[in-house]
């Protein structure tokens, strides 16, 4: 039996650790551990403060939501607190919680949906106009993320026959055939690649550019009504009917009886479904469906008690490591790949997975032969978890000392794991050099994409990114599959990507450790190559938002001759090597702005991008601070508040004309 002194140093223990991966998985969208690892933490420490009440603390990680709202973004606080729900981890929790309602409410019925792996939001409409779109964050205080949700296409932004005021909660997710196409365009340019669709879409959805979440292409289902102005619903049910003609895209379900063997059979029928959805679940939601019955249920400070939330454990098999294969990354790092017999992992057939580097490697023993334990990360990215067994005679891996693409030495710098090709010049990391060149974020070149490069490398016409600009239409003709249109098609996109700003070719250049907003630094300051060329790692390091390892990455970079060479040719055949800087006004310094309604002529992020270039601030709400709001056709709530609080309201026209007085 433990005391209480040895209760009270593990739940400490466990607090620390509980607040360490829920900051790493709700606020910085990189997760520590697997779901199940966390919930299993969560369960002993309900139980351990179950059995020792007296332990229990106000800031336990059990009596609050495991977000809170980022400074990266405007605050946005809950008019209705979005709770979590309550987690059970087997049958007999279902049934003890179905019993619980039965003898606190008379024969109530529930419904049974699956539960989207994502990341909740809230969405606000006023006069049927979306105007507020936020993150759960802590439950009281989220983020704004308006825009970014105004890019999911499924998203309604103007609703018909809506009441005054409504609002909606639903989760953002990622589906499976679109992580693993963000996957693999992330493994090919050499970034970080996601580690599941909802780090994916919580990653995607909290980008400060718009565009970025855009392309990520996301997607959502609204599972509840917070709040409606002058409409009233008796069942959970008729509420989801209800937001399905207003053209939500609405969380399936299933109405079951009070009958417990009914829900579970409903549980079972999700769970069967699993791996044929085009979506990530990671359990079932258990509600109650009357909704007269789940205020008399209630809540806690954390759950309601009408609900909750039955998670599935993660599915583990085990095979045979036949062999571990070596891929060269773009900059040069070796990723060793575990390649086993085929197994059937959440509905499909799976035969390799990334051991990552050296360390993992030995960290978990992995040998050839061995019989290793697989899972799929958030059920799409199968995953090593160990070595159940070595093969009698087995030997420890080793990492080659030699690059398996181009036979060069490799090394390894004491402060990190990764192993490098030491050749620049290799053919596996030119070829994802050259992807990472012609992809969206850095030159664009449309049509250019794997599959045509690696075409152009086999038949030896390009070498590097330089190389493209000398292509021929006649080369592209002697190539499987290209015809007169889609030739001049790839050459005229080639061109144009000339016209690129010097930011975009550094970015496309892939110097390590820097990207889009960090190549826009380094130009806005130095204004050219050769400035760049001639700058120090001191002089570098002082640029706003830099640091001493990403100044050294520019500073090797240019000091290579390989690169020299590259920029040179570049230069030559015609692409940008001077930062055109945009001029920015400072009409509107020290004001700030809050846009409302439809404008005539604008897009909302155009207005933005036209305050704040001439020196003012946007906002997502009015309040004493706000010095103008501009208004379009359909102002809500925040023109009402603006006039009642005497701030100047102009329009369209007046902004503009503002700008070029």
């Amino acid at each position: 039996m433990m005391q209480t002194e040895e209760a009270a140093q593990r739940i400490e223990a466990l607090i620390r650790q509980i607040e360490t991966l829920a900051d790493a998985y709700y606020n910085r969208d990189n997760p520590l551990a697997e779901d199940y690892e966390y919930d299993m933490l969560m369960q002993e420490l309900k139980g351990l403060e179950e059995a020792f009440p007296q332990l229990l603390r106000p800031d336990s990680p059990t009596q609050r939501v495991g977000g809170k709202a980022s400074g990266r973004f405007e605050k946005v606080t809950h008019s209705v607190q979005m709770g979590s729900l309550q987690d059970v981890f087997s049958y007999e929790q279902v049934r003890q919680f179905l019993t619980r309602v039965q003898e606190s409410v008379s024969q109530p019925w529930f419904t049974v949906e699956p539960k989207i792996d994502g990341l909740s939001v809230s969405l606000l409409y006023e006069n049927g106009v979306l105007t507020c779109g936020s993150t759960r964050g802590d439950g009281f205080v989220g983020e704004n993320v308006t825009a970014n949700l105004k890019t999911i296409r499924s998203i309604p932004l103007k609703l018909k026959n809506a009441p005054p005021l409504l609002e909606v909660r639903g989760e953002v997710y990622m589906a499976a055939e679109q992580f693993e196409r963000v996957i693999a365009r992330q493994e090919a340019q050499g970034e970080q690649p996601f580690k599941n669709p909802r780090n994916a879409a919580a990653g995607s959805l909290r980008q400060k550019d718009p565009k970025i979440t855009a392309g990520r292409k996301l997607d959502l289902f609204v599972f509840n009504v917070q709040q409606a102005e002058g409409i009233s619903f008796d069942q959970h049910s008729d509420s989801l009917d209800k937001l399905k003609e207003w053209k939500f895209p609405t969380i399936p379900y299933t109405v079951c009886g009070a009958d417990a063997e009914a829900v579970l059979a409903a549980i079972e029928k999700i769970g069967a479904q699993r791996g044929d959805l085009p979506y990530d679940i990671d359990g079932v939601v258990i509600k109650v469906n009357d909704l007269a019955q789940r205020e008399l249920l209630g809540s806690t400070a954390k759950n309601p008690r009408w609900a909750v939330a039955y998670k599935f454990p993660p599915e583990e098999k085990q095979t045979r490591l036949l062999r571990i294969d070596i891929q060269v990354g773009r900059t040069g790092v070796l990723t060793p790949v575990a390649v086993f017999e085929p197994i059937l992992l959440a509905g499909t057939a799976v035969s390799r997975a990334t051991l990552h580097n050296k360390q993992f490697i030995e960290e978990k023993e992995i040998r050839p032969g061995d019989t290793i334990l697989v899972r799929k990360a958030g059920d799409i990215i199968p995953e090593v978890l160990a070595s159940v067994a070595h093969e009698e005679n087995s030997t420890p891996y080793t990492m080659p000392t030699h690059c398996p693409a181009c036979g060069a030495a490799v090394s390894k710098e004491e402060d990190e794991a990764a192993v490098r090709c030491t050749n620049p010049l290799c053919p596996a990391q030119m070829f994802r050099s050259i992807v990472h060149f012609a992809s969206k974020p850095a030159m664009n070149i449309d049509g250019l994409g794997p599959a045509i490069i690696q075409q152009l490398m086999e038949a030896e016409l390009i070498g590097s990114p330089a190389d493209l600009y000398t292509l021929t239409k006649e080369q592209l003709l002697s190539l499987e599959g290209f015809r007169e249109k889609s030739a001049d098609n790839l050459l005229n996109a080639i061109a144009s990507s000339k016209a690129q700003p010097l930011d975009r070719v550094i970015a496309a250049l892939g110097i390590p450790n820097i990207g889009q907003n960090t190549a826009v630094l380094l130009c806005d300051r130095f204004g050219s190559v050769d400035a760049i060329r001639q700058a120090t790692a001191e002089e570098i390091a002082a640029i706003d938002g830099f640091g001493e390892i990403m100044a050294r990455s520019v500073r090797d970079a240019f000091d290579r001759p390989d690169f020299a060479a590259l920029l040179e040719r570049l230069q030559a055949l015609g692409l940008t090597m001077a930062y055109e800087k945009k001029q920015k006004s400072e009409i509107f310094a020290g004001m700030t702005f809050v846009l409302t309604g439809t404008l005539p002529t604008l897009k909302r992020e155009e207005a933005k991008s036209m305050i704040e270039a001439n020196g003012g601030k946007v906002t997502g709400s009015v309040s004493k601070k706000t010095s103008i709001v501009v208004a379009g056709e359909e102002a809500g709530s925040k023109l009402t508040k603006a006039e009642t609080l005497g701030i100047p309201v102009i329009d369209e026209a007046e902004l503009l004309r503002r700008m070029q007085a």
